[in-house]
């Protein structure tokens, strides 16, 4: 059983600046938003997350974040 909400590790291809264009073997069409969470600094469990809401070549949304700490790349979707 998995928990709610929780990230699954996906394949992107990222450009120099770390803006996705490919994920999972799509292309990205547009990037919907994009935003940055800070969070836990002040607790000593940071949390630090790049996150972009993609619009992706078949026209599905897709809500991606990179882990820096892991050098990973999670989507994260309700």
């Amino acid at each position: 059983m998995r928990k709610l909400y929780m990230p699954v590790e996906i394949a992107v291809l990222a450009d120099d600046e770390g803006r996705p264009l490919r994920v999972a073997a799509k292309r990205v069409s547009a990037v919907r938003e994009e935003w940055l969470v800070e969070d836990g600094w002040w607790a000593g469990r940071s949390l630090h997350r790049r996150y972009f809401e993609l619009v992706l070549e078949d026209g599905s949304d897709v809500v991606v974040f990179r882990e820096p700490r892991s050098r990973g790349w999670f989507k994260q979707r309700a």
